[in-house]
């Protein structure tokens, strides 16, 4: 009987004795794994992150030259009605509007800085053609009825957020919209 206890013992010593080596030989492989799993994840996430962010940044550069367009076309549109904001001549009106309607955007897409051409609502131009040869009219009366109104936006730019994969130049952009100025109240155009 003693015999076939020790040898018992021996077996269960043998058994926790290769349990412990096998853990040990276990742990060594879990961590030599540890590192290639680190390494996977930094070739999977880099893409991937690279992507998102493009989508971000290209889907909001989308998003402000749409909204800028929009805010030019509502000028425009402001502006052929010869209407004028109280103390405001015509041109600081449809500036005024344009401002309004880019939903604080254009203070972002064209701020003040050193190198900038022009800042804020100084990007915004107002210029009257003839309706027949397309002549730039300056001066008072330019804004008469019958004229081709045009409001551009220019000098915008847009820095990308994460420029990973693209060059750090911001992307520029201008916009513009036009219509035909309706006959003023009167006869007699607001002053610009």
């Amino acid at each position: 009987m003693n015999a076939g206890w020790g040898e018992s013992l021996v077996l269960i010593g043998r058994r926790f004795q290769y349990f412990r080596i096998r853990g040990t030989e276990h742990m060594k492989r879990r961590k030599a794994e540890s590192g290639a799993v680190m390494l996977e994840a930094a070739v999977v996430l880099v893409p991937f992150f690279a992507l998102f962010f493009a989508m971000i940044d290209y889907g909001m550069a989308i998003f402000l030259k749409n909204t800028m367009q929009f805010a030019v076309r509502q000028g425009a549109r402001y502006a052929v009605t010869s209407q004028t904001a109280a103390g405001l001549g015509h041109d600081a009106s449809i500036k005024a509007v344009v401002n309004q309607y880019s939903m604080g955007f254009l203070n972002y897409v064209a701020p003040a800085g050193a190198g900038r051409p022009c800042s804020g609502t100084g990007c915004i131009a107002i210029n009257y053609y003839t309706p027949n040869t397309l002549t730039l009219v300056t001066g008072a009366g330019s804004n008469v009825g019958g004229n081709i109104v045009e409001v551009t936006a220019s000098n915008l730019s847009w820095a990308w957020m994460v420029p990973l994969l693209r060059s750090t130049t911001p992307l520029t952009f201008s916009v513009t919209s036009a219509d035909v100025m309706e006959a003023s109240p009167n006869g007699i155009p607001p002053a610009r």
